[in-house]
């Protein structure tokens, strides 16, 4: 199984900057793809950035140029670099992994880490 565990996440005014983690352990051989999404109250869950195994990156409108995705594959380390905040950044940001499973064939499967929130004040 696949395990990941977000942290940095926090409070800061608006213009500042936060960088998130998502450290990953057990079979991280077999992602496929890394995503952080964020879930503000009363709204639903949203993909913010994603970074597949080839390096390839995809971000929202929203967060286009001021947000950077990135991995440290030895370190087994997802990172989301957070600059210019802008109050409606405010949400619990989630790790996503996407991977496989082999059961007589290989399956797709998603991973959830338990949230970070970030506050983000005007």
């Amino acid at each position: 199984q696949l395990q990941l565990v977000e942290s940095g996440g926090g409070l800061v005014q608006a213009g500042g900057s936060l960088k998130l983690s998502c450290a990953a352990s057990g079979s991280t051989s077999s992602i496929s793809a890394l995503s952080w999404y964020r879930q503000a109250p009363g709204k639903q869950r949203e993909l913010v950035a994603t970074i597949s195994s080839g390096g390839r990156t995809t971000y929202a409108d929203s967060v286009k140029g001021r947000f950077t995705i990135s991995r440290d594959n030895a370190r087994n380390t997802l990172y989301l670099q957070m600059n210019n905040l802008k109050p409606e950044d405010t949400a619990v940001y989630y790790c996503n992994a996407q991977d496989e499973y082999y059961d007589t064939s290989y399956y797709p499967r998603t991973s959830w880490g338990q949230g970070t929130q970030v506050t983000v004040s005007s």
